[in-house]
């Protein structure tokens, strides 16, 4: 895990890939062509601590990143679940956490889509994960690909936001 640095110029966007035992969090700075990821990594929270107890342990561990980060926008990937309605409803509910703290601190947030995601980093909505997590390290500039995956999607997710950020901009000019 990364910490958080001092702010500089540019604008900063926090992704998050929302989870309930796992929430992965990539803050990414872009000064004019430059990206870079500041801060990422994720939040865990262990089976043994009640439902109740883990979603506030998201809320608090998610508030002292943004507290510390302090980002122009935020980035949550649209979930997308087959089956397994159990797993999606933590989840889904890991994820309203994660809209209370951006509501409650006044910030916007973009919401793309799974393929959406893998389009904006590697130029095809099919991408598997590896390839994802492959240019989330090469346009970062990073060493290696950040782990656990939970962070490398995180930092996609961060990516797309300014990406959609930049072209929606664009287009109201």
């Amino acid at each position: 895990m990364r910490e958080p640095e001092v702010r500089e110029a540019g604008l900063v966007c926090l992704g998050v890939d929302p989870g309930l035992a796992r929430l992965g969090y990539g803050l990414v700075r872009q000064s004019g062509m430059v990206v870079r990821a500041i801060s990422y990594g994720c939040v865990e929270t262990g089976p043994d601590m009640a439902f109740t107890q883990r979603l506030l342990y998201l809320y608090d561990a998610l508030g002292e990143q943004l507290k510390a980060c302090s980002p122009d926008f935020m980035c949550v990937e649209r979930l997308f679940f087959g089956r397994n309605i159990t797993t999606a409803e933590y989840v889904w509910q890991a994820r309203g956490v994660v809209m209370l703290l951006a509501a409650q601190r006044g910030l916007a947030v973009l919401e793309p889509k799974p393929n959406q995601i893998k389009m904006a980093v590697c130029g095809t909505g099919t991408a598997d994960k590896t390839q994802v997590q492959r240019m989330v390290q090469r346009l970062l500039a990073l060493d290696a690909i950040p782990k656990p995956d939970d962070a490398a999607d995180a930092l996609a997710i961060a990516l797309t936001g300014l990406s959609i950020y930049q072209y929606e901009r664009k287009m109201k000019i």
